[in-house]
């Protein structure tokens, strides 16, 4: 069966395509059926008994693939690369589990992991998923007040930890950040254990804190516990509009199905295959891709502590993908924007023999039509964009390399993936013409996997995302939808700007000057404008090596925008910079940027990854008479 027929069959009969799906996960108690009409937003496989950690671990054991690799660590900034074989990461994870059940953690408590990417984080959330704790990982490194915070929501009984993280020439002090944190929150956890690196041993608080090895001594291994389908697997917390982030809640038995399902369909993975995310714990795709997902297919998935540029070179890639022999790889756009920055022409690529390698995949953010050009140019696979979000959990559209290689459409995740009903919406709640650029939402119910709602918050729930448009789930993204039926994400809702009356995509001018030879990189902003409501500004971050003078590029880049876009765009400002502010996800802070161009005051995202990059931002502005009032 082709794409089609899959999608056919799912619209066809939901029901029978999930159950279907359902039998590739190892059940204690099969469920009565798919979905239930309870909650928010409904339920999935609510009353079967599963557990997660025996999917992701303990039937591949059974199966007798226990030598097998389960994880491989890499590590550039300590020069280590460690295996652990799915047989040692049964006894390691029933270890762990079993000090947390002796130390009393139970079914329904909660657990907040805060590491680096180390193998210890994926054993950590397993132990937890092995006794029923939910687990919250909060991304190593994390302000102490943004752990506070996280700390008071979701009430943890204990916090595992790492004594510190690595990042190149630099150690990061994840225990005074804990400590800070514990003082600061209202909520006190019971115990901590902390994970004492070589190249950081951090003090221990006397009755409070355990140290990992120590933790485990002579305890007794756990079993897996059977939870029920719309048991919590785990909260994440994703940034919300308020400032208070919001916790996603992910369903244990819509989780596993989803996940499995996908493995193969989507990313052509199956047991005995090289399987590599290159994202961090901290994040979905950290959950998803490089914790379960693999796991559940009983493929060898890789943890990486380095960078894609730095860690030594820009080729760090390329050379775990050679050495591991890796089927499919995954990473950000902005990782491969930075690839791109410092070899221009794929020399790096040259170096190394990527010959398994079957498909390139992006997610995290919109990928720009030159960097995913360059990525087939130089590497010779299909380069598979596909778009999800954090509340999704997995691709909502993409190209399903498993099923069926859709033909690529340059600046589109393909088509909607089996249980999304997605489609572009007016301000009113109605549907578009093919071509029209809208709001993107998903008619419910949404599928397996997703969030069923916010952890202790139905009604924020409710209201971020079901109550503009009644009987969808409301992505806020904008985009549309081709002829073909393909999909194209082209901003968030707020990065639609209107410029005398005509609603423009910043993702578009972003495309088109991304296409100039000289641009690395760039942003496109809505400033405030007393004639037009709004007027674009763009960011440019020049290739390595160009030496032209930066007015020169800029005038090319306006004339680019008009020529391809029109008049009615109104781009006339633009400025070159060194970098772009990001989050450590990677994803570039264009509202910060918005808000630094129109004088706004605005609060210092807790994700940013470097915030002297702000000082450079607003110096770069000032500098061209940017607010106005400076």
């Amino acid at each position: 069966m082709g794409y089609k027929e899959v999608y056919s069959a799912w619209q066809a009969d939901p029901e029978g395509f999930w159950m279907d799906a359902a039998k590739g996960i190892d059940w204690v108690q099969g469920p009565s059926k798919a979905h239930f009409d309870q909650g928010p937003a409904g339920e999935w496989f609510a009353d079967g008994m599963v557990n997660t950690c025996f999917n992701a671990v303990d039937r591949h054991v059974l199966a007798g693939r226990g030598d097998q690799i389960a994880i491989m660590h890499e590590s550039p900034i300590t020069h280590s690369t460690k295996g652990i074989t799915y047989k040692e990461l049964q006894a390691r994870v029933s270890s762990l589990a079993g000090a947390l059940r002796m130390r009393g953690v139970e079914k329904g408590d909660r657990v907040i992991i805060y590491m680096p990417m180390i193998p210890e984080a994926l054993e950590a959330m397993l132990a937890c998923a092995r006794i029923g704790a939910i687990h919250s990982v909060v991304f190593g490194g994390f302000a102490a007040h943004e752990l506070a915070v996280r700390i008071d929501d979701c009430t943890p009984k204990a916090i595992i930890a790492a004594s510190c993280g690595l990042e190149p020439g630099r150690v990061v002090h994840y225990k005074p950040l804990l400590d800070a944190a514990i003082d600061l929150a209202t909520h006190k956890p019971e115990f901590c254990v902390v994970f004492q690196r070589e190249q950081e041993v951090a003090k221990l608080v006397e009755g409070r804190d355990f140290s990992w090895h120590g933790f485990q001594y002579g305890v007794k291994p756990a079993e897996c516990v059977p939870v029920e389908g719309n048991h919590p697997a785990y909260i994440l917390y994703t940034s919300g509009t308020t400032g208070a982030p919001k916790g996603v809640v992910r369903p244990t038995a819509g989780h596993l199905v989803a996940l499995n399902w996908s493995m193969k369909a989507i990313y052509n993975i199956e047991a005995g295959d090289r399987f590599w995310a290159a994202s961090d714990v901290g994040w979905v795709v950290g959950h998803s891709y490089i914790c379960y997902g693999p796991l559940l297919a009983g493929a060898t998935t890789v943890v990486f502590e380095g960078k894609p540029v730095g860690t030594p070179h820009a080729g760090v890639f390329w050379r775990i993908i050679q050495n591991h022999r890796i089927k499919s790889f995954f990473t950000a756009p902005t990782a491969l924007r930075a690839i791109r920055r410092e070899d221009p022409n794929g020399d790096y690529i040259k170096r190394y023999k990527l010959h398994e390698m079957q498909a390139l995949f992006l997610a995290g953010e919109r990928a720009d039509p030159e960097t995913v050009k360059w990525a087939q140019e130089h590497l010779g696979v299909p380069v598979i964009d596909h778009w999800w979000q954090t509340e999704t959990g997995w691709a909502i559209a993409g190209n399903p390399l498993g099923i069926e290689l859709l033909p690529v459409k340059v600046g589109s995740p393909t088509k909607p993936m089996p249980g999304y009903d997605v489609q572009v919406l007016d301000e009113g709640g109605h549907p578009v013409a093919p071509g029209t650029l809208g709001a993107i939402a998903i008619k419910l119910p949404l599928p397996p996997g997703t969030l069923p709602t916010l952890w202790n918050a139905d009604d924020r729930f409710k209201k971020s995302y079901l109550s503009h448009f009644p009987g969808y789930y409301e992505t806020g993204d904008a985009g549309y939808i081709d002829e073909d039926g393909y999909v194209y994400i082209m901003a968030r809702t707020d990065d639609v700007i209107n410029v005398a009356g005509h609603r423009l995509s910043t993702g578009a001018m972003e495309e088109v000057l991304a296409s100039h030879k000289d641009v690395a990189e760039c942003a496109v902003i809505g400033v405030a404008d007393e004639l037009k409501g709004q007027l674009p500004m763009g960011f440019l971050c020049l290739t390595k090596g160009c030496t032209r003078p930066a007015a020169d590029v800029i005038k090319e880049c306006v004339r680019l925008v008009r020529d391809q876009i029109g008049p009615v765009a109104a781009f006339k400002l633009a400025v070159v910079v060194d970098r772009l502010p990001k989050t450590r996800s990677g994803k570039i802070l264009r509202g910060t940027m918005a808000k630094i161009a129109d004088g706004v005051e605005y609060k210092m995202p807790a994700t940013i990854d470097d915030p002297a990059i702000l000082d450079e931002i607003t110096a770069a502005l000032k500098a061209i008479g940017y607010p106005e009032a400076a």
